[in-house]
């Protein structure tokens, strides 16, 4: 009996919890009930400010939850109030922030970025109320966690409350904030919403403001902060000129790529092919960046990438290294790399072309192989032979006669102390190093070296040999020790053999290898056997391993390219290409081990924004790279291919999707049903670029469409079927008749309804096309097959198909009214006979909803109107209710009408 207010009061004051937290939430019902007294409403609204005092921290938060709704209220039905909410709640909200009790302030925060995004808190309000109060929560005495959350609201409701405010009253604060050294996690949560915060301000404030503290953040000790940076790395490159963007962002983030840390490496590569797509030239690309909203697609569509800016050349020197495999093992800052390539580069540069390669420890060449893949394969002019120099192999002259190893040289504890390597192929390690063993200048000149392996044999001493043996002994149980004492002593037996014998094998190898020739060269395979010194896999001798880089180096030259113009044919001048080096890495098999096992999966992803930075006349920089992905042993990358090579098409132009992408895409079309929906799903968009001709070939794959890995995978045939609607435009009516006529008609047949109904669509628009064409005839064949297959079918749902494909036709006007009453008409109207009741249900619904519409059958009087009028006629009398029900005349919206319509659609 107790009035609203009434109510509300005493259960405020109820002494049980849950009493009070009942009463907050029903604030709001209880505003509804009073909304008509205007008095009731403050009085409602004091005492929320009442409740907002209570001691237990789930009443506080309880009434948070609810104060957007009741502010929402209070705008939208009482308008007479306007203070209401800046005087009665917003002091709420503001005082909650700092609550001592952790859920009280998610609560608040919640709701006032709420009530921020909903625009219920007034400009002047934002200034003057909550900014200094975020401002005093972030000051350098607030406790911990409410500064970190206090920032995170500062950034967030950046772009929500405009530039205006955010420089006035956000900026210089969020810019101390970046350099707190006391917390790592205010300066983790700055570096996350750091690109929000400079697409609010504008360029110049970002250059001139935030830039510097980005960097600092960007080289911070914790691994957390460096990855938030490599996450909105886009952002923060989308909000400077042009200019900033080559010479000092590339370069920053090429230090994040090298990060020591795995998870700041994968973020960074993760964040490579968005930052590379703000290169692009609008003038070329025709597209521009928006500031706002980001694409979140499975593919950056050309729709998608919008987020471009301008770009320009890059110098040679401003570009900084692609990572080295040392990076793991020491950092050092990006100007001392710079200065250590450049130096190196201009080294290398000033040695001549016949400087013969030193042998490296087969153990060395596999760590490099897998590390510098990416720069033989994809990228030649990234690496040069000496970068490693310094670390593997000693100085040498200009000459090989001025080649000279030493004891120590050759047998150091590196290549003896540790465990022997197992034997493996020398033709695919030496393939890969092959581009970083010669000189790309003139590799074909490199001499041969006739250095007798007997010299590294006798270089110890037996008694030397038999000391280190010796020294061994007493570990032998040890696997390691033993496996080098045996190495040893096969170099001790080694050295007993006279030194001109094993001058005569090497040369008989050296002879042999004339013969065969250069190409035969790589199958050929060292056996070692008792009359060649054996020591070790590692320590092969220097003729062998010369002459097998020599010969691999001969191959690369009998190649389609050189090395020369193989780095030339990576060239481009839109992006830095220290960026295009690293993005084009992102498929080498050793990135998925030290960085992302899912990174060829982001390399696909964000390659048709790739290839739309660069436009297709820098498509030759992408070519290996997209075929190599597409041959990716994951079925999620050559997925994610599938889906976007429709608009890779339109960035390329007919002639490169004719010459690259369509030998791709007829691979994917016998893939897996994971891979070849993709291709599925855009077949239209993708057949409709290329020539007539070449369009035709795909007429006889598609009937391999209705063929699936999981007969179960109906949504495959109503892709097939929808996408065969869209087909019909792109062929002539003899290709529609000969192929997708029968394909048509077994998806009618299909066992799942939703593919039916697709098909009873594509089935229609097939007749009207073959109607209309210049030979109406193949459409007269298709009419007279349907009634054959369908309306005499002996089954009822091929009967009640038919009738779903005329109930289609005149909704579509697929056919003239006349010409539907002469050959579709009479076999539909002997339906009513039918002796199964979903058939006759469907026919009553199509001839009193649609057929009777029709203008022909209003406006004339002649015998197709009398037979149809006949026929509703016989079914209002037919001995089911559903059938009389849908063949009388009933309001459309009544209840009776709707519960019948659904009955009757669950029969069939």
């Amino acid at each position: 009996m107790l009035t609203p207010l009434g109510r509300l009061d005493k259960y405020a004051a109820s002494e049980n919890i849950f009493n009070r937290q009942m009463v907050a939430r029903s604030l709001l019902d209880t505003l509804r009930e009073v909304s008509d007294d205007e008095r009731d409403c403050i009085a409602v609204l004091e005492r929320i400010s009442r409740l907002a005092d209570d001691s237990e921290p789930a009443v506080r938060a309880e009434l948070m939850e609810q104060v957007p709704h009741i502010a929402l209220f209070c705008q939208e039905n009482r308008p007479s109030i306007p203070y209401a909410f800046s005087k009665y709640l917003l002091p709420i909200v503001v005082r909650y922030l700092a609550d001592q009790n952790n859920q009280v302030r998610k609560t608040s925060q919640a709701a006032l970025l709420a009530l921020l995004e909903q625009e219920l808190i007034e400009r002047f309000d934002v200034e003057t109320r909550v900014c200094p109060v975020l401002v005093e929560l972030t000051a350098p005495d607030s406790n911990d966690d409410v500064k970190t959350e206090a920032v995170a609201i500062m950034c967030k409701m950046a772009p929500m409350v405009g530039k205006d405010i955010t420089e006035r009253l956000i900026l210089s604060r969020f810019c101390e904030m970046c350099c707190d050294c006391r917390m790592f996690h205010v300066r983790k949560v700055c570096a996350a919403n750091f690109g929000d915060i400079c697409s609010v301000v504008g360029q110049q404030a970002t250059e001139e403001m935030l830039l510097p503290r980005f960097f600092q953040l960007c080289s911070d000790n914790v691994w957390g902060v460096r990855k938030a940076c490599a996450e909105c790395f886009m952002a923060v490159s989308c909000a400077t000129c042009q200019e900033t963007r080559r010479t000092k962002l590339s370069a920053l983030f090429i230090n994040l790529i090298s990060d020591p840390s795995r998870w700041v490496r994968q973020a960074a590569f993760q964040s490579l092919g968005p930052l590379i797509s703000t290169f692009a030239d609008p003038s070329s690309s025709g597209r521009q960046f928006k500031e706002e909203g980001q694409s979140s697609e499975d593919n950056l569509s050309i729709e998608g990438i919008n987020r471009l800016s301008d770009g320009e050349d890059v110098p040679e020197d401003a570009e900084t290294r692609p990572e080295t495999p040392l990076s793991d093992l020491s950092v050092s800052n990006s100007s001392t790399k710079l200065e250590d390539t450049l130096a190196e580069r201009a080294e290398i540069t000033r040695r001549s072309s016949g400087e013969p390669s030193v042998p490296v420890d087969s153990s060395v060449l596999c760590t490099l192989s897998s590390e510098s893949h990416q720069d033989g394969a994809s990228n030649v002019n990234a690496k040069k032979p000496g970068n490693y120099k310094s670390l593997l192999r000693p100085e040498v002259g200009t000459s090989l006669q001025d080649f000279v190893l030493s004891d120590q040289e050759l047998y150091n504890s590196f290549h003896f102390w540790r465990t022997p390597l197992p034997e493996i192929d020398i033709d695919t390690e030496l393939e890969q190093e092959s581009g970083d063993k010669l000189s790309p200048e003139r590799p074909q000149e490199t001499p041969e070296v006739t250095v007798p392996c007997s010299p590294n044999i006798t270089m110890a001493t037996r008694k030397e040999l038999e000391e280190m043996i010796e020294n061994l002994e007493p570990h032998i149980d040890d696997p390691d020790v033993k496996a080098q004492v045996e190495v040893l002593s096969a170099a001790l037996r080694a050295s007993c053999l006279e030194a001109h014998e094993d001058t005569i094998d090497i040369e008989k190898r050296s002879d042999l290898q004339d013969e065969l020739g250069v190409n035969e060269l790589p199958n050929v395979k060292i056996n070692q056997d008792d009359s060649v010194p054996l020591i070790n896999d590692a320590v092969e001798n220097i003729d062998c391993t010369l002459h097998y880089i020599h010969t691999d180096s001969d191959l690369s030259i009998n190649s389609v390219f050189s090395p020369d113009e193989e780095k030339k044919s990576k060239v481009q001048d839109v992006v830095p290409q220290a960026l295009l080096d690293q993005y084009l890495s992102m498929t080498d098999p050793s990135r998925a081990q030290t960085v992302d096992t899912e990174i060829a999966k982001h390399c696909a992803y964000s390659l048709p924004g790739v290839a739309l930075t660069l436009g297709r006349q820098n498509w030759h920089c992408l070519r290996e790279t997209y075929e190599t992905l597409a041959s990716d042993m994951q079925w999620k990358v050559r997925r994610t291919l599938a889906f976007s090579i429709h608009e890779l098409a339109v960035i390329l132009g007919d002639q490169l999707t004719a010459a690259d992408l369509v030998p791709i895409f007829n691979g994917f079309l016998k893939d897996l049903d994971e891979v070849r929906i993709g291709v599925l799903k855009h077949l239209h968009d993708f057949l409709k670029l290329l020539h007539v001709d070449k369009r035709r070939e795909y007429l006889y794959q598609l009937q391999e469409f209705l063929v699936t890995d999981n007969s179960r995978n109906w949504r495959f045939r109503a892709e097939l079927a929808e996408q065969l609607i869209l087909l019909l435009d792109l062929y002539g009516p003899r290709d529609v008749y000969d192929y997708l006529r029968p394909i048509a008609l077994n998806l009618c047949a299909d066992k799942v309804s939703s593919v039916r109904w697709i098909s009873y669509k594509l089935v229609s628009e097939m007749v009207k096309k073959l109607y209309l064409s210049a030979l109406p005839t193949f459409g007269i064949d298709l009419i007279n097959e349907l009634v054959e297959n369908f309306g005499r079918c002996p089954k009822w749902s091929g009967r009640q198909a038919f009738v779903f494909v005329c109930q289609t036709v005149i909704e579509d006007d697929c056919l003239p009214m006349d010409q539907f009453a002469i050959y579709l008409m009479p076999h539909l109207l002997t339906l009513a006979n039918d002796r199964v009741p979903n058939v006759r249900v469907l026919l009553a619904k199509t001839l009193r909803q649609n057929l009777l519409e029709k203008d022909y059958f209003l406006n004339s009087a002649g015998c197709h109107q009398e037979a149809v009028e006949q026929t509703i006629m016989a079914l209002q009398m037919d001995r089911d209710s559903d059938v009389k029900y849908f063949a009388s005349v009933l309001p459309a919206s009544s209840k009776a009408a709707e519960d019948a319509m659904s009955t009757a659609s669950s029969t069939y």
